[in-house]
């Protein structure tokens, strides 16, 4: 991804709350440009490693439920630019179409073979593709359908300054955000109102202090958070 100059980017993007983000991202060009040579050459990688496990998912998905092995849902990334992200599908086929964007605990559309996965986060291995593709990072606020992000704060939007992440600090904290969710009576309300509000603070603090390292150690701290390690 090139880091674009201040007067190219969206007019939406071009306020006082995203410039404070911008100026101090400025500096860290060189850090940005690692950043992307890491996330491609190691996403190349892990796929080549992972292409049998995910070819068996793929089947084991299949005999599980009828539907399409991958889940593509329309996605926000950098700059605003909507994608069509991969994961692995773990709900009933058109799951989107029969509840809210967002899954609580316990939730009646995910299949059996779609629980395990998501246990494991093994559903976002596909999104190694999105990462060679450029459209995310491995570190990155998590990208939101296009109807929270049009009701992002205008702070919020400093966030695609940069692409979307498989994982980041946020994600970290609110790993398991379904169970957060599952008491809730309007989900989309809680989520947007509370949990992305809360998401964001943490997106925001990490996007002031980037640094490629920091990505580094985030990626290790997600690896013992799926193992099982709380962070508080």
């Amino acid at each position: 991804m090139i880091f674009r100059e201040w007067n190219e980017l969206p007019k939406f993007m071009q306020t006082e709350e995203v410039r404070l983000y911008y100026d101090k991202l400025k500096k860290k060009k060189l850090q940005l440009k690692a950043k992307r040579v890491f996330d491609f050459s190691v996403a190349l990688a892990m796929l080549m490693v992972c292409a049998l496990p995910m070819l068996v998912i793929a089947v084991l998905i299949k005999l599980d439920s009828k539907g399409p092995v991958f889940y593509r849902q329309e996605r926000v990334t950098a700059y605003g630019r909507k994608f069509k992200i991969h994961k692995f599908r773990t709900m009933v086929n058109n799951a989107d179409q029969k509840g809210s964007a967002v899954t609580v605990e316990n939730d009646s559309r995910i299949t059996k073979v779609g629980q395990k996965l998501r246990g494991m986060r093994l559903d976002e291995l596909p999104q190694l593709i999105d990462v060679l593709n450029g459209d995310m990072s491995f570190v990155g606020t998590r990208p939101e359908v296009v109807k929270y992000v049009k009701r992002y704060k205008p702070e919020y939007r400093a966030t695609l300054l940069l692409p979307a992440g498989i994982t980041s600090e946020a994600s970290i904290r609110y790993k398991d955000e379904d169970k957060l969710l599952n008491v809730a009576d309007d989900v989309d309300k809680v989520y947007v109102e509370k949990v992305l509000a809360q998401k964001m603070e943490y997106n925001l603090k990490s996007l002031k202090k980037f640094s490629f390292i920091g990505d580094i150690l985030t990626m290790f701290r997600t690896v013992f958070a799926v193992l099982g390690k709380d962070y508080e």
